[in-house]
């Protein structure tokens, strides 16, 4: 029990250096803070790039044999060469080759970080949104052309509300794939949560409470926007069967 005792309170003690002896709660907060923004910023960036991809190779499959438009079979090429290498390719590379070659010189490691997360995020929301609009029947896109919408209108107004309640599922895990994805983003020297903690720990000259602190940190959040999709997803099923 005395040993028990002892080394609970020596647990203790390292925790409270790391996290209460010189306010360095402030510094997890933080980067923390830098982790959120990164990661709203990048899932925006990321599911805008993913739409447009996503709708380009829509466009290009839903074609009729005979009436082919050239141009967009070339944007179509394009876009499957940027979806297979970006897939292709571990992200902690193309972190550092953002952070280290395209952006040596850039002293914004966050909006490296950004940018980075957001073109790898973009070709995996591509896939996701590609998915979800070929699950719509073809019907309803013939039935808004037949209202005399465009196709982008048509997309807009008829096709896209369908198929984003099949996607959710699909893009709630990008969003939290995204969200610990971005503590790759401290090898290029962004201070957000992970590199503040392995900071924190080579001041200590002790890592281990510093990085469960900020694993907690990582799962809370997790949880909280779990709980928020799966409600999100109930509402949207309820207000189908209305």
């Amino acid at each position: 029990m005395n040993e028990f005792m002892q080394w609970l309170t020596a647990l203790s003690g390292r925790f409270y250096t790391a996290f209460i002896e010189g306010d360095r709660w402030k510094l997890y907060l933080q980067g923390l803070g830098i982790t959120l923004e990164m990661t709203v910023f990048a899932l925006i960036f990321g599911t805008i790039l993913g739409v447009v991809v996503a709708v380009v190779r829509t466009a290009h499959d839903q074609q009729r044999p005979r009436q082919r438009n050239i141009l967009l079979g070339i944007l179509n090429v394009l876009c499957k060469i940027y979806t297979t290498v970006i897939r292709g390719t571990p992200m902690m590379v193309q972190i550092l080759i953002w952070g280290f070659v395209i952006f040596a010189s850039s002293r914004n490691k966050v909006l490296v970080g950004i940018i980075g997360l957001g073109i790898n995020s973009g070709a995996y929301v591509a896939e996701i949104v590609r998915g979800g609009l070929m699950s719509v029947d073809v019907g309803q896109t013939e039935a808004g052309r037949s209202l005399g919408l465009g196709y982008l209108d048509t997309m807009r107004f008829i096709v896209i509300p369908q198929a984003f309640k099949n996607i959710l599922p699909s893009l709630g895990n990008e969003f939290i794939t995204l969200f610990k994805d971005t503590s790759l983003v401290n090898t290029i020297g962004a201070a957000e949560l992970t590199y503040r903690a392995m900071r924190i720990g080579g001041a200590n000259y002790d890592y281990m409470a510093p990085l469960i602190g900020s694993a907690i940190m990582y799962l809370i959040i997790v949880i909280a926007f779990t709980w928020a999709q799966g409600k999100l997803e109930r509402r949207l099923r309820e207000s189908d069967r209305r």
